[in-house]
């Protein structure tokens, strides 16, 4: 099933949400205006603020006010993509140049601390301290995440609860306060808001799990970016660490951490990857954590939206791009 079904019944109000993206990026400077409107404008799945609207239907659902979640959420997501790919590196990102590449280090940093600061402002219209606590503790975890992953780079030999925390902080921790504030704007119970929270932790694992097989057995073209791009940073996903004992994976890391490894190397790197049983164990993980978040729907109330929340959790887990 393509994303764009699953969106269908919300596509008024994520236009609303699209627009107030814009309406929040909007800034004084011009080099900042583009900067920001060049990442709206470069897309995205979105998949943080539809789980603030999904799991909003199971209370009070009113659009004018979970924009100001929604937004927000997306913009905390979007100011660490920026900040990212200057810290990787990273040129291509959707197959668009990124900031970095498009202006240079200095305007990315800024742009990525403006998005945050609007973040906070757009959040401002809702008067829920928690609300507030909540989004505070996720850009925090975030901020140590990405400063562990930096610390971890090229650290073949890290175990996998090493990896399972660093994702955590980086992926799952976003998509679980998605889940979280969007019940708690809509005045959700508490006991019902907690499982989608658990839900969204569940997904948010599952979903960066899959990136990280993805970005060895999907294409250049797919990503967006070169596959492999992850270990060609440093970053040992979860598929390298179950070959971080193969001399040749070893090899292959000694070569891009000097910079040496050539353009065919790396199609060998891909293919030895993706013909190992490191892609079919990666895989089982992320199901498990797929079916966990799966019997987290199973414990809400009987309502339409159950449906799809399974679907778009079965998309995150099955998804092949």
């Amino acid at each position: 099933m393509k994303l764009a079904l699953l969106y269908a019944e919300f596509k008024s109000d994520i236009d609303v949400i699209e627009k107030e993206l814009v309406q929040a990026l909007n800034s004084s400077s011009h080099m900042l205006n583009d900067a920001s409107v060049h990442l709206v404008q470069a897309g995205g799945k979105r998949i943080r603020p539809v789980f603030v609207l999904l799991c909003a239907k199971f209370g009070q659902y009113d659009i004018e006010r979970l924009k100001h979640v929604a937004v927000p959420l997306e913009l905390v997501h979007m100011a660490s993509l920026v900040h990212d790919d200057v810290i990787d590196d990273s040129n291509m990102r959707r197959g668009q140049h990124t900031v970095k590449a498009q202006w240079n280090n200095r305007v990315a940093m800024y742009t990525g601390d403006f998005i945050f600061a609007r973040a906070l402002q757009s959040l401002a219209h809702i008067e829920q301290p928690i609300i507030h606590q909540v989004l505070a503790h996720t850009m925090v975890e975030l901020c140590n995440g990405e400063v562990i992953q930096i610390e971890d780079k090229f650290q073949l030999n890290q175990n996998i609860k090493t990896y399972f925390r660093r994702i955590k902080r980086k992926t799952a921790l976003l998509i679980e306060s998605s889940c979280y504030m969007g019940a708690l704007a809509a005045g959700v119970s508490q006991k019902d808001a907690m499982h989608l929270k658990r839900f969204g932790y569940f997904v948010g694992m599952s979903y960066q799990i899959i990136d990280d097989i993805l970005d060895f057995t999907a294409t250049d073209k797919e990503l967006g970016k070169p596959a492999g791009s992850d270990l060609l940073n440093g970053n040992i996903t979860l598929p390298v660490i179950y070959m971080q004992n193969d001399p040749r994976i070893q090899a292959y890391v000694e070569q891009i951490q000097t910079g040496q490894l050539t353009e065919q190397e790396r199609q060998h790197m891909l293919t030895l990857v993706r013909n190992s049983e490191a892609i079919a164990k990666a895989s089982a993980i992320s199901e498990r954590y797929l079916q966990k978040a799966l019997h987290e729907i199973d414990q809400l109330p009987k309502h339409p939206m159950r449906k799809k929340l399974r679907d778009i959790a079965r998309f995150i887990g099955k998804r092949d791009f």
